[in-house]
């Protein structure tokens, strides 16, 4: 017959404290990943991306004047167009007030 070992109950206080500091790990565990999606989000410039995107297409086919501003979802959208010496350069850039974000992209074409 296989001798059983006796194991010690344990107090009350143990398991509540046991029981909190559990509790503790998951409430940090939940605010760092709810810290990492909301800057995800925050981050996120897809859509503004696309726009752009968009603006240069148009630029490029002849449907997009310059200087040309516009206001996308939070974001307020700029075109300028730059002249120097036989080069055109044209500045598209995107500001978010919100989350001061800044995009800038650049198109530059030789005039023949």
């Amino acid at each position: 017959m296989a001798v059983l070992k006796k194991i010690g109950a344990s107090t009350l206080m143990e398991t509540l404290v046991a029981t909190v500091i559990i509790v503790i790990i998951f409430m940090i565990a939940s605010m760092i990943l709810n810290n990492l999606f909301s800057n995800t989000i925050k981050s996120n410039t897809r859509a503004i991306d696309a726009h752009i995107n968009e603006l240069q297409y148009q630029y490029l086919n002849g449907k997009l004047k310059t200087p040309f501003s516009d206001d996308y979802d939070e974001w307020q959208i700029s075109v300028t167009l730059f002249k120097s010496n036989d080069i055109s350069h044209v500045e598209f850039e995107g500001k978010n007030p919100n989350t001061s974000q800044i995009i800038v992209k650049e198109l530059r074409e030789s005039e023949n």
